[in-house]
């Protein structure tokens, strides 16, 4: 058993699972609310980091970063989190897409830990960032979602 894969596994599932457990407090009237016209709402933020989980795992799966058709793999990306409409059906997508990780992850050899990823933008990751980037991705934007709490005068803090 790779330390570093059930690392990375366990803090997928935790980073998962804390943002849900905070964007479960967004009122529904405040969903699709942003705080400017360019900003994203609780629910943009909330679907584009579910969807990206599909993504790192197709990362991990094919040892390859997407290299061949960037505008395709954004376009096909931003339809993915726009098809998304409610809090259901994003922590649906959020839970299968870690599932994904999970999965993705179980396939790595002790090798595969070791390997670097050519962006084909001429920089590298390696794998190790790549398999803790779920649960770091899904950090990040649970500050979003604080930060869009506030907003509306939500100041608790949810620790559980």
């Amino acid at each position: 058993m790779n330390t570093a894969i059930e690392l990375s596994k366990l803090t997928a599932v935790q980073g998962m699972d804390m943002f849900l457990r905070n964007f479960s407090y967004v009122p529904d009237d405040k969903l699709t609310w942003a705080p400017t016209p360019t900003s994203k709402s609780a629910l943009r933020v909330a679907a584009h980091t579910a969807v990206a989980n599909a993504n790192f795992a197709e990362f991990i799966r094919n040892r390859k970063l997407p290299t061949d058709d960037i505008p395709g793999f954004v376009a096909r990306t931003k339809a993915a989190e726009e098809a998304i409409t409610s809090k259901e059906e994003m922590e649906r997508v959020f839970r299968e897409n870690t599932q994904k990780v999970l999965d993705a992850l179980d396939t790595l050899s002790d090798e595969d830990v070791e390997i670097m990823l050519d962006s084909g933008q001429g920089w590298e990751m390696s794998m190790k960032f790549l398999m803790r980037l779920a649960g770091w991705h899904a950090t990040l934007h649970l500050g979003q979602i604080d930060y869009l709490q506030t907003c509306w005068d939500d100041q608790k803090i949810y620790t559980g």
